[in-house]
């Protein structure tokens, strides 16, 4: 069956970190997992990849630290796509310097895969808003959304300020990679006035798992040595700048300025001598 991927999160008020840290650490290990898991007092983020008992262990396992069972979105490799085991405490679990934002307290409302998909093929006014990154953006997206034109996630409650106003009024759903950043970003929206906000449900990987690639345009960008999935969940041939770190699909491979090591399409003017 090959390796299993996993991702997921949960908002759960967590104690003792340190302690924490060490124990999950030291099981994973036992399991020979590779990954990495956040910890922070809101709450736990988790990436890991293994053979398929050990991550079945890793799961079953999960009450044993006082955690709950999560919901991991899976996917198959042939290899692991991690180097090493990561087990980190942070502040937060997905960084957006807004601690007053507490997913667990006041969460927006979900939007089932299903649902989104519905809404779209209907044609209903709904703005789709990415809250990902402008180089996740740029290898795939839902063909209507929009985004923010940011580098990092922390920049995104800033960046809704130059939304235009008008939107306030609209039914605004956003969107990343699995779900976690929109937790947040969902929140902020309804905290600066945004009336109508939804969050879609497990993110794009929930939604390729239901809806496969409908009104979805490109590749998905995994934050994993397999760069990028489609929508079957599958590792594309898309790798990742060794200069610029932007994915480079293999349409962008065959420009004369992809050179391996050195350059791509979207680097190369800035690394060329005037």
């Amino acid at each position: 069956m090959g390796i299993i991927n996993i991702s997921g999160y949960a908002f759960t008020p967590l104690n003792q970190l340190d302690d924490l840290k060490v124990k999950l650490k030291d099981f994973c290990n036992e399991l020979a997992l590779k990954g990495s898991i956040l910890l922070s007092e809101e709450g736990i983020n988790v990436f890991l990849a293994g053979p398929a008992e050990a991550i079945t262990d890793f799961h079953a396992a999960l009450p044993r630290f006082g955690l709950p069972l999560i919901e991991f979105k899976k996917s198959v490799s042939e290899t692991v796509p991690f180097k090493k085991l990561l087990v980190r405490v942070k502040p937060e679990i997905i960084t957006t310097r807004r601690l007053d934002i507490t997913p667990q307290s006041h969460p927006a409302p979900y939007l089932a895969p299903k649902a989104l998909k519905a809404w779209l093929d209907e044609g209903k006014e709904v703005i789709l808003l990415d809250t990902r990154n402008d180089y996740e953006v740029h290898l795939g997206k839902f063909a209507s959304a929009m985004d923010c034109n940011i580098k990092s996630f922390h920049e995104f409650p800033e960046a809704i300020e130059q939304l235009d106003p008008k939107l306030k009024k609209k039914p605004i759903v956003t969107y990343c990679t699995g779900g976690i950043r929109c937790e947040k970003a969902a929140p902020i929206l309804i905290e600066a006035g945004f009336e109508e906000v939804y969050q879609l449900e497990g993110g794009i990987l929930n939604y390729f798992e239901t809806c496969e690639d409908a009104h979805f345009e490109g590749e998905c960008f995994v934050f994993d040595k397999r760069i990028a999935v489609d929508a079957q969940l599958a590792e594309t041939e898309t790798v990742q700048c060794f200069a610029c770190r932007m994915p480079v699909t293999p349409e962008w491979q065959s420009s004369e300025k992809y050179i391996i090591g050195e350059s791509c399409p979207f680097c190369f003017k800035e690394l060329t001598p005037q």
